[in-house]
């Protein structure tokens, strides 16, 4: 009896496997990826002892040490293996994020995974597979970009390194990409990115600043250099996200009644005069805006992915936990166990 359920489940994990083979080669790739990433990394006492490393890099590299420590003491954030090694990039990019939007709708494309859910990116450490990747879906209609992320988050599955690439971050970017890929160790939502990111991002730049005034304090150029660096970000977003909405609602007005070269006409129009109305920004550090460079759907998702939450948790923070950032995850922690 028990041989033939072993049998049984043997041969159900077969089926499952021939089904799903397109899912499990790439895990095993992206997971092999991963793995050879971890191997390479070494212990960050290794380059602080490392003569030849620059003296300026080991200050970054111990700058995400008390990063680190002050998310676990200050914010609450999981204590984790995470960043506690270096993984030496030699200048090279080590992954490809591919993200699709159909061509008149600002509705991402989602590829699902096991124990996350729906994501609307895939990652790929092949640069080849990504490319792929996006000519398929191109041929498929949709609009596509591809992106390099400055880091990202195994969720616990692996142990994350700080990448070389990191170090060449601000201070104050630096602390908040850490702190983003923390919480997202910390609180995460099967099938809701939009939540994950969104949160991650509003805790991460929110928790630089204590961080910053905690380490250096508010008349540093370290905390100067990051506000002016977030808030022309923050207003660069806030135009990029009312851009979005004018989209939408060009698009919303659209029919198939109506000719495809049109509506591309009428997309076209839109995004450059979005582009073109960034020179009427006031930011720090003047942008000026590039209208021979036009972005597709996904840089707008992007934004909606990452930026378009802000508000929402801001005005949830200081009207019910005062500003207290680390009541505020220990709220949220206990509301969305994590996966």
């Amino acid at each position: 009896m028990v041989k033939k359920i072993l049998a049984a489940l043997l041969l159900l994990l077969v089926v499952l496997i021939i089904w799903q083979w397109p899912l499990v080669t790439y895990g095993m790739r992206m997971g092999w990826g991963q793995l050879k990433i971890i191997w390479n990394a070494r212990p960050v006492e290794t380059f602080l002892k490392d003569p030849a490393f620059p003296d300026s890099l080991k200050t970054k590299l111990q700058l995400i040490g008390e990063v680190r420590k002050f998310g676990i003491d200050s914010l609450g954030l999981k204590d984790t293996e995470n960043y506690k090694t270096l993984y030496d990039q030699r200048g090279e990019e080590l992954m490809w994020v591919v993200q699709a939007c159909g061509p008149f709708e600002l509705k991402p494309k989602l590829w699902h995974f096991p124990i996350v859910g729906d994501l609307p990116y895939k990652g790929f450490f092949e640069k080849e597979k990504a490319l792929a990747e996006r000519k398929k879906l191109m041929g498929e209609n949709y609009d596509v970009s591809i992106r390099n992320p400055g880091g990202w988050s195994t969720l616990g599955w692996f142990t994350d390194p700080i990448l070389s690439g990191m170090l060449a971050r601000s201070e104050g970017d630096l602390a908040s990409l850490i702190l983003h890929e923390m919480v997202h160790s910390t609180i995460f939502i099967k099938d809701n990115s939009d939540f994950n990111e969104n949160l991650a991002s509003f805790i991460g730049d929110t928790a630089a600043y204590d961080f910053l005034s905690y380490k250096y304090g508010k008349l540093s150029k370290e905390y100067t250099h990051y506000k002016n660096e977030d808030q022309d970000y923050r207003n660069y977003s806030r135009h990029i996200l009312r851009g979005t909405k004018k989209l939408d609602s060009l698009y919303q007005s659209m029919s198939l009644s109506q000719s495809y070269e049109w509506r591309k006409t009428q997309k076209k129009k839109m995004i450059k005069k979005i582009v073109k109305a960034i020179d009427t920004l006031t930011l720090a550090e003047k942008r000026k805006s590039d209208t021979t460079w036009l972005p597709n759907n996904t840089y707008f998702m992007s934004f909606h992915l990452y930026q378009s939450k802000q508000q929402d948790f801001a005005r949830e923070l200081n009207s019910q936990f005062h500003g207290n950032l680390k009541a505020y995850i220990q709220f949220l922690s206990a509301r969305h166990p994590f996966l």
